[in-house]
C-alpha cells in the first residue's frame, strides 16, 4: 500500500492532480515528482495541485513542490496548489513559501486563473 495516491484529471488544458495521503520524504515526494515530470512530458505545462487529502507533508515534501514549481515554470507553464489544510498552510507560511506559490481554495476559481 503506498503512502500517497495521485489521482489525474482534465479540465479544459489545466492538468488538476489529486493528492491523498503523505507526501514524505521516499515514495510521496517520488511520486508527486514523478507525475508532474510525466505530465510536463505530455505536454501539458498548466498543472494544479490539490492538496486537500493531503493529512501530512515534510521538510521533502515541501521541497518536492519547490522542484516541481521550478520545473513547470522552465517549461513555460504554472503550477499552482488547491485546498491546502491549515497544516500545509501554516508550514507554507513558516517557510516564506505561501508567497511563492498561486493558492487557491476554490476550484473554480483557481481554474479561471490559468487564462
Amino acid at each position: 500500500m503506498s503512502d500517497i495516491t495521485i489521482t489525474e484529471r482534465q479540465a479544459g488544458d489545466v492538468t488538476i492532480l489529486d493528492l491523498d495521503g503523505k507526501v514524505t520524504i521516499g515514495e510521496g515526494s517520488v511520486a508527486l515528482r514523478t507525475a508532474i515530470r510525466r505530465v510536463l512530458g505530455e505536454g501539458k505545462n498548466k498543472i494544479l495541485l490539490n492538496l486537500g487529502a493531503v493529512g501530512y507533508i515534510d521538510s521533502s515534501g515541501i521541497g518536492e513542490l519547490v522542484s516541481s514549481f521550478t520545473a513547470v515554470n522552465k517549461e513555460g507553464g504554472t503550477l499552482k496548489l488547491l485546498n491546502l489544510t491549515q497544516k500545509i498552510q501554516d508550514l507554507l507560511a513558516i517557510t516564506k513559501l505561501l508567497t511563492v506559490f498561486d493558492v487557491y481554495e476554490d476550484e473554480a476559481a483557481a481554474l479561471a486563473s490559468y487564462n
